[in-house]
């Protein structure tokens, strides 16, 4: 297979993340420097199917490593969500003269690569790019470190405010349905607790919080909650507070889309680059339908099916570490 692809695709989908922009970067050089031609495709599905196609020389990705969001732009497509749309893509595929595609995103994207794998027998390779680090078969997404870094400064600084006026302080991080940012968010910024939708079944960890006296020693408190229609979100449980234990002066941060801004941190760098450069390994070994992870420091191929319909397990032993750490 690999030596009948000639020129591979490469697109950025969903939701951005630092680290994308080196992740273009080492696909298209590593690319060239196999001898294929690289073309980029402009906000994701959707320039597929309106044939937003540009090709790329080792120059077009010269100076971006260190930028965040994505220079392919992302985009929500909802014609690429139908047959014909995935037609009209294909097509244009050929016209471009596209072999292969490398699709850099979440779960959504990969499912989308794996539609129109299917349906066109298109080679398809995925890197995970997402900073809610929920992609099965990968310890680490593009984006997730920088993002975490993003939420442990911000956190710091509500610290101060927290302490100054002895404050119970909620902050929402982002995450969907997986508590990663949360939770070591929570371990590395000292916060006294977590609340992650993975547990939201098993306990009511508001009243654990409370229960395990989280005013013994200190005169401040920040909870850092997962923004999940699973935990109900910052605001809910502020309200609870204000509501059952009106005692506690409470506020909420919501940081929002800041967590996915900004310079990538040096190992979202080297994940991307790493991955990138493995995208187009695995072209040349002729695999197909596969994401690229990381696991145990080690890149593996993940098939599409595993990758985005297995559930990524959280550590709950971290819960733990975080409980005995905030006494």
């Amino acid at each position: 297979m690999g030596t009948t692809i000639k020129c591979i695709g490469i697109l950025t989908s969903g939701g951005d993340a630092p680290g994308m922009n080196a992740a273009i970067r080492a696909v298209t050089r590593s690319a060239i420097y196999n001898g294929l031609q690289v073309k980029g495709i402009y906000r994701g599905y959707r320039g597929l199917v309106t044939g937003e196609i540009k090709e790329f020389k080792s120059q077009n990705v010269s100076n971006i490593i260190q930028l965040g969001g994505t220079i392919l732009k992302t985009a929500r497509c909802e014609e690429f969500m139908t047959v014909e749309g995935r037609q009209l893509a294909y097509e244009n595929m050929r016209a471009e003269g596209i072999d292969a595609l490398v699709v850099i995103g979440g779960d959504g994207s990969l499912t989308g690569a794996r539609i129109f794998a299917q349906e066109f027998d298109v080679p398809c390779i995925g890197l995970p790019g997402t900073i809610d680090n929920d992609l099965f078969g990968t310890d680490t997404t593009i984006g997730y470190d920088t993002a975490l870094n993003t939420i442990l400064d911000a956190v710091d600084k509500i610290r101060d405010t927290a302490t100054s006026h002895e404050r119970l302080f909620f902050v929402e991080v982002m995450g969907r349905d997986a508590g990663f940012l949360a939770l070591n968010g929570a371990i590395a910024s000292g916060a006294e607790a977590a609340i992650i939708p993975e547990y939201s079944t098993e306990v009511d960890q508001l009243q654990e919080f409370i229960k395990n006296g989280f005013r013994k020693s200190k005169n401040s408190s920040i909870v850092i909650v997962a923004e999940s229609e699973k935990t109900g979100g910052a605001m809910h449980y502020a309200e609870r507070v204000r509501n059952e234990y009106p005692q506690y002066d409470v506020r909420v941060t919501i940081l929002g889309h800041l967590q996915r801004g900004g310079s990538p941190t040096a190992h979202d760098r080297i994940l991307a680059s790493r991955l990138g450069a493995a995208a187009i390994d695995a072209i040349m070994e002729g695999q197909r339908n596969v994401m690229i992870g990381i696991e145990h420091d080690e890149v593996v191929y993940v098939p599409f099916t595993k990758a985005i319909k297995n559930d990524k397990p959280i550590n709950k032993e971290l819960m733990n570490v975080l409980r005995e750490l905030s006494i």
